[in-house]
């Protein structure tokens, strides 16, 4: 049974449709990278998965059971976490504070605690007492990922992790991800940046103006079909 399917998904903020007809599926274990340009609808997926955008409750199933109308907490219960474009941390707490907020909305026993979070992310531990304000961008963005890791996740949903950071930055981050690969916790990945989607992903989707244009295992896209699934037939070629 795949642990997250999507089933003619649409979604829509007011009177605009941000997605048409969206069908993806995550199997469990194993990793997917969602590709596209800026306006392609990755966020908007994540979100709906989430429970943050409301959707019919059919077009999105967990383990078989559709969850496409829950509650963002609700979806979190199930044991799907997110880790949101723009970190959205809480600047009034401690980094450690910040990571046992993910507790709180799922607290079941698991690999990740606060000494397993801080073994994956070491400089965390060294700044647990600081204000996440105090942060560098890549910081922030390892508490993040570690506040969703605290409510022991099944599914991992990690939305642009790399915006706005140096590329050293997201070398660390990334190097993170075999380890919590090894926790048995299924991982969908947003980025622009299409290597590092092939180099992370057992199955890359891309999406363009809020559908999926393409699909399959990185060994098997052709660098063409991937260009005009991302920018469209009409454009420059990839860099």
């Amino acid at each position: 049974m795949s642990l997250i399917e999507t089933k003619n998904l649409m979604a829509f903020y007011g009177d605009f449709q941000a997605l048409f007809g969206v069908n993806i599926i995550l199997h469990p274990g194993e990793t997917i990278a969602v590709i596209g340009a800026n306006g392609a609808g990755k966020s908007t997926l994540m979100r709906s998965i989430a429970g943050v955008l409301r959707n019919e409750p059919g077009a999105i199933l967990h383990r078989g059971e559709t969850i496409g109308a829950l509650s963002a907490p609700d979806v979190m219960a199930r044991g799907v976490a997110l880790v949101p474009e723009g970190r959205r941390l809480f600047p009034s707490l401690t980094v450690e504070e910040n990571l046992l907020v993910g507790r709180h909305g799922r607290k079941v026993d698991g690999p990740w605690t606060l000494d397993g979070v801080y073994q994956l992310f070491p400089i965390l531990k060294e700044r647990r007492c600081k204000p996440s304000t105090a942060l560098s961008g890549g910081q922030q963005q390892m508490v993040a990922i570690g506040r969703a890791l605290m409510s022991n996740p099944e599914v991992l949903l990690c939305d642009e992790l790399s915006l706005g950071l140096a590329p050293v930055v997201i070398k660390d981050i990334y190097a993170a991800f075999p380890r919590i690969r090894e926790t048995g916790a299924a991982i969908v990945i947003v980025e622009q940046d299409i290597a590092q989607a092939l180099k992370v992903a057992d199955r890359v989707y891309c999406m363009m103006e809020g559908r999926v244009t393409l699909e399959g295992r990185p060994g098997e896209l052709d660098r063409a079909d991937i260009h005009a699934a991302y920018f469209g037939a009409d454009t420059h070629e990839l860099a």
